[in-house]
């Protein structure tokens, strides 16, 4: 595998990164730190195009996500190609998180937080889940896969989670000097911008942030839900 990394950002679908975290990546690749994208489902359904097939969907929804992970200066991006709206909490798929995690030893995780209520997309709440499982205690532990042991992937504790998409918000990242690459990442996804029909979409995220931002000093930002796991 490819060098360590200090943040791992895990999504569901192409462009999840970009609508909950992307002005904190920005912020964090501008201060030097090495940010990996695992994108577990080809979005191959986010469409409502007749005439798109999953299979080309896929293939742009891909060159989609890496052209925005360029923007924002993340290092590389990991395709699992598992099916969009498919997502199960599966032994397999929750391996398939142990395994990048292992390989890229990241100090904090971001990912959707599998706790929000009523509507959430499915894929994003199993994604959260399997994650956090994955983490505390698969990860960490050393008879939990030794046949990944076996492929020189050592136990790994990672030290943080954040979660975005979260109602029990505990931390605020200022993203004012950002923003403008969190739009510009978002651009990058036409195959799911056009067909949101928004007017102005600069207007719209920057409301949508600064609401993020009540109660701080920022004028606009992103919200997590921060966990620090324990050792």
């Amino acid at each position: 595998m490819s060098d360590r990394s200090e943040i791992m950002v895990i999504t569901a679908h192409p462009d999840d990164a970009e609508f909950g975290s992307a002005g904190s990546v920005a912020k964090w690749t501008r201060e030097g730190r090495r940010v990996v994208y695992v994108v577990c489902t080809s979005g191959d359904k986010g469409t409502d195009d007749p005439d798109m097939t999953p299979r080309k969907l896929a293939k742009i929804r891909e060159k989609e996500q890496k052209a925005a992970a360029a923007v924002l200066g993340v290092s590389e991006v990991v395709f699992l190609r598992y099916p969009d709206q498919g997502l199960e909490d599966t032994p397999d798929f929750r391996k398939a998180i142990v395994r990048q995690i292992r390989a890229y030893t990241p100090e904090m995780i971001v990912t959707s937080d599998p706790y929000r209520r009523y509507i959430w997309h499915r894929d994003h709440r199993i994604t959260g889940q399997v994650t956090l499982d994955a983490v505390f205690p698969f990860a960490r532990d050393l008879a939990a896969y030794p046949d990944l042991i076996e492929e020189g992937l050592m136990p790994h504790k990672v030290q943080k989670i954040l979660f975005f998409g979260a109602e029990d918000v505990n931390l605020f990242i200022d993203i004012t000097e950002t923003f403008d690459l969190k739009l510009a990442a978002l651009n990058c996804h036409q195959s799911q911008i056009a067909q949101l029909n928004i007017p102005d979409l600069e207007k719209k995220l920057w409301e949508r942030c600064r609401k993020m931002a009540e109660g701080t000093d920022f004028e606009v930002a992103e919200a997590f839900h921060q966990v620090t796991v324990p050792l």
